[in-house]
């Protein structure tokens, strides 16, 4: 590996061997969070964080997951403060579309609007890159959808996803146990299986906030600490690892 020599003091400027540093700083920012995963399903999304609280911290408030409109969700792995601003972003952006054309605006068309966001700030000096990536997920005239939006201006679609620590080993468990035809409790199960993968506590539901968004619906909605116990239960020995 090449000495940075000052290359990443800026994101304007690219390295010898063709690389952004202030880029690659912010998506290992992102590697370092802690999980957050979104899954498709033929009755609508399931959005899931891990969350650990502190003693004292009042419950049932979620940091990591944001409404941006009624049908559109996100879940933010990384620097938190970095998703707020962006889902601000949305929100304003959301709320201008419908404005504007009186009609609920796209997943999609929102996704790339944070993404271009995410790459106007690898263009200029005095600036760095957002230090989080975002599982942006909602229902719209087209269907269900789940984007995944990176620091570096990027933004794919996925039917699941997992975004933070561990997560190279978690998409991996996706991969294995995900199928279409998922109803909303089999993906909230997965979900919980998923995060506790890898997770420090390995059981339970207490680090674990979840929503959903259904098609029927199209609101999003908090997951109670009940139905998450009961999905955590369906999730036991269910799932190969």
């Amino acid at each position: 590996m090449m000495p940075n020599r000052g290359y990443d003091m800026t994101p304007t400027m690219y390295s010898p061997d063709g690389r952004i540093y202030q880029v690659e700083y912010a998506l290992e920012t992102v590697k370092r969070g802690t999980l957050a995963i979104g899954i498709m399903t033929k009755e609508g999304i399931v959005l899931a964080v891990e969350e650990k609280t502190r003693a004292l911290q009042v419950e049932g408030i979620t940091q990591k997951i944001f409404q941006v409109d009624d049908h559109i969700g996100v879940a933010a792995a990384g620097y938190i403060p970095d998703a707020r601003v962006q889902v601000d972003n949305a929100r304003y952006f959301s709320q201008s579309n419908k404005l504007t054309y009186d009609e609920p605006v796209d997943i999609e068309t929102v996704a790339k609007h944070l993404a271009d966001q995410n790459h106007q700030f690898t263009q200029y000096s005095g600036v760095r890159p957002f230090g989080v990536a975002l599982i942006i997920a909602g229902i719209d005239r087209k269907g269900v959808n789940v984007y995944v939006i990176d620091p570096s201006g990027t933004y794919n679609s996925y039917s699941a996803i997992a975004i933070g620590t561990g997560s190279d080993e978690v998409n991996e468990f996706l991969e294995k146990n995900y199928k279409e035809g998922l109803t909303i409790d089999e993906a909230a199960s997965l979900a919980i299986a998923a995060i506790n993968l890898k997770s420090e506590e390995k059981s339970g539901i207490e680090h674990i906030k979840m929503s959903k968004i259904l098609s029927e619906g199209k609101m999003i909605e908090k997951i109670s600490t009940e139905d998450l116990k009961k999905f955590d239960e369906a999730a036991k020995g269910k799932f190969v690892k």
